[in-house]
């Protein structure tokens, strides 16, 4: 039994720390700035380069213990610290690291600069210190308050944002671009301007999910009912299905399962509170010599 447990407790402890991997799989480099003379300020009022992640999934990616680096060499050289729970990334939201050379001012200051003048190659390692998530190269000469980000969010190519309107603005902790309008929500408006179509898909959904539902629940009450036979079958020493078909093994009538559940109310909610164990209590009566009537009776007088 207790092997049983451990390897229930085993087997659900690496499916946790498989779907916490998986996540972690779907952060993404996503802008980095090298040159701040104007730009962001950090919480000490500093302006320097930062490097901002996305999480592209949609559920929360814790990213302590993972590392950044800019060296190849050396996959480990700025671990995430534990305990910080602005680690926790909610689904599609940024997070930013400022790479200053000063990790003791807090969890997001890395301990090492990025050099303009040359090529900067940024590295996001899983907690292992083996398995790279993502890299980019940052190519040098990247104007002052110019960053090297992606056109979209966790996808695209790598371009150049500046400061106007036509190469993108800079965006840190926030979206790389913004859309103003959803072509898809904008082309159902147009074929469907009253919402039929939409509430009959929505309809749908839900009678296809309630019969997604019943199937599944009849296949589980079939399975059980072939457990408890295929059970009740060992107990009697009987192989033969068409035996146990025969005397009804696994299909106990109503009677049964209401005498069952009369026996667990009254073990349960009547019985002593001792399990197995019936207290019978005398029945005494309190009894005074004040209270008996002979005592208020007069004597008969005797002869002498």
């Amino acid at each position: 039994m207790n092997k049983k447990i451990l390897g229930i407790f085993l087997f659900a402890s690496l499916m946790v720390s498989s779907a916490w991997a998986q996540g972690r799989k779907g952060l993404r480099i996503n802008e980095v700035l090298v040159t701040n003379e104007t730009n962001y300020q950090d919480d000490y009022g500093c302006q320097s380069a930062w490097i901002e992640l996305f999480n592209t999934t949609f559920g929360t990616v814790d990213v302590r213990s993972c590392y950044l680096t800019n060296d190849r060499n050396n996959p480990k050289k700025y671990p995430i610290p534990k305990g910080d729970v602005l680690t926790e990334m909610p689904p599609r939201q940024h997070l930013l690291f400022w790479a200053d050379d000063m990790p003791n001012r807090g969890t997001f200051h890395v301990n090492f600069k990025l050099d303009p003048t040359k090529d900067n190659w940024i590295g996001l390692y899983d907690a292992n210190g083996r398995d790279l998530i993502d890299s980019v190269t940052v190519p040098a000469g990247i104007p002052a308050d110019h960053s090297y980000a992606r056109i979209e969010d966790g996808v695209g190519k790598w371009v150049i944002k500046g400061g106007d309107e036509q190469s993108g603005y800079v965006t840190p902790s926030t979206n790389n671009i913004t859309l103003d309008s959803n072509v898809k929500i904008e082309m159902f408006a147009e074929h469907d301007p009253f919402g039929v179509g939409m509430a009959i898909m929505a309809m749908a959904i839900v009678f296809l999910g309630l019969l997604l539902l019943y199937l599944l629940f009849r296949l589980i009450g079939q399975i059980s009912v072939l457990i408890k036979k295929r059970n009740a079958m060992r107990v009697h020493g009987i192989s033969d299905k068409e035996e146990a078909k025969e005397k009804g093994f696994g299909r106990e009538s109503g009677e049964v399962y209401a005498a069952i559940a009369m026996a667990l109310y009254q073990h349960f909610e009547v019985h002593d509170v001792e399990d197995t164990i019936l207290t019978i209590n005398k029945v005494k009566r309190a009894y005074s010599p004040w209270n008996s009537k002979i005592y208020s009776l007069r004597e008969i007088p005797h002869k002498k």
